[in-house]
């Protein structure tokens, strides 16, 4: 069975910068895309970031375009996404999902920007 888990979610202030962490376990982590997607309060599910099975080429929502950087240690089985920058919108729940594949998120993490 599949598990994906996300972590490193917490309180900053806008203009910081925070490191998300998705631990994958129970399929082949190095064959598939994989996908960052959000949830801000009280609206659905985002799209974020994308990046390649090799890790290369990674997409990204214009929102979060040249302050969000998404990379993968397959190796390690495990997805970062660095945030910097981060601004008020920002503010959701951060999962990771199979590319295209978003019922396949983990359980999330709180990113919460606010002075």
């Amino acid at each position: 069975e599949m598990h994906l888990v996300e972590s490193g979610g917490g309180l900053v202030q806008p203009g910081g910068s925070l490191r998300l962490s998705c631990s994958a376990s129970g399929f082949t982590f190095g064959t598939y895309g994989m996908a960052w997607i959000r949830q801000p309060p009280g609206k659905g599910l985002e799209w974020v970031s994308t990046i390649g099975a090799d890790g290369l080429s990674p997409a990204y929502h214009p929102s979060v375009k040249g302050r969000f950087a998404s990379s993968r240690d397959n190796s390690k089985n495990t997805l970062f996404l660095q945030m910097n920058s981060l601004k008020t919108e920002d503010t959701a729940v951060y999962y990771c999902a199979k590319s295209g594949d978003w019922n396949s998120k983990g359980q999330g993490t709180q990113v919460t920007v606010s002075s």
